[in-house]
């Protein structure tokens, strides 16, 4: 993800900025997708792992990037309280 675009991006939510995923993150969240245990914001299942992520700066919520475009959209967020074991920074 270009640099540039990723410090002008913020949250809709919670206006934190945002920063991309790392490894460990990402394989805990498609390890729950797996599982079926994860649901956006609106309540739908996010049935598709995650290729790429941006992750808000507490944590709590991800965005998913699809072709190198971030999702921003608050229903389309995942709240990333739903795995217990995911990692902390």
């Amino acid at each position: 993800m270009d640099r540039k675009l990723l410090d002008i991006l913020a949250c809709p939510a919670t206006r934190q900025s945002l920063s991309v995923l790392e490894a460990r993150g990402l394989q805990a969240l498609n390890r729950a997708i797996s599982e079926g245990a994860i649901r956006r914001v609106d309540g739908t299942p996010q049935g598709e792992p995650v290729k790429q992520a941006l992750v808000t700066r507490d944590r709590k919520l991800a965005y998913r990037v699809e072709d190198d475009i971030p999702v921003l959209l608050v229903e389309d967020g995942i709240a990333l309280g739903q795995i217990a074991d995911f990692p902390a920074a």
